[in-house]
């Protein structure tokens, strides 16, 4: 599997998105000019719009833009199907819970075992949850100190309104399918969609 080994803070500042959308709140010095230097062509602002979703979820092109496909076939806005796409894989899902500090670190958890769907063990980040679905972590795994101290730690984060999360049982609920005002940084879908559109 293919690795981003970017620098994340300067990832994050090239894309102008704040590094707590990623988990990560230890920052370096502040630029808020960087991009202001020069100016930024139609094409270059549909790419970056692109480039910042990827590297939020932690996506590769051509899985992004599959789900590009998925999203323009469902009803409504394709952009905002998407956002609905990528906010309901279950990698975000343990990240929203608050069950690991990044998508990073609830990726390689969901691929470990460490969750179940209704029961069932799940090891694909990629699974798409579904309104109504329970996702729990692993008996085993709940003595684990590791997850314990995330736990603590991400206690002060702000869960989403469309899922319901139990810490003391380790669960959470989708309570429905999420939407683009459920999400916690700045997008413009429609760039995306105009960029594919060419």
């Amino acid at each position: 599997m293919a690795v981003n080994r970017d620098p994340i803070l300067k990832r994050c500042r090239y894309l102008g998105i704040s590094p707590a959308v990623l988990g990560i709140y230890k920052t370096s010095k502040k630029n808020p000019n960087a991009n202001a230097r020069r100016k930024v062509s139609e094409y270059g602002l549909q790419l970056k719009e692109k480039q910042k979703l990827k590297f939020i979820y932690g996506i590769l092109e051509k899985p992004f833009h599959h789900y590009f496909e998925i999203a323009s076939k469902m009803e409504g806005q394709a952009g905002n199907n998407l956002i609905t796409i990528l906010e309901s894989r279950l990698d975000n899902i343990a990240f929203r819970m608050g069950m690991a500090l990044t998508r990073r670190e609830a990726r390689q958890l969901v691929t470990h075992g460490h969750f179940l769907v209704n029961g069932k063990k799940v090891d694909i980040p990629s699974y798409r949850v579904k309104a109504g679905d329970v996702i729990t972590l692993r008996e085993k795994s709940r003595s684990s100190t590791k997850i314990k101290s995330v736990i603590e730690q991400t206690a002060s984060r702000t869960t989403p309104l469309w899922l319901e999360v139990n810490k003391e049982q380790f669960s959470a609920k989708v309570v429905r399918m999420p939407s683009i005002e459920d999400i916690d940084y700045e997008v413009a879908p429609h760039l995306i969609v105009e960029l594919y559109s060419k």
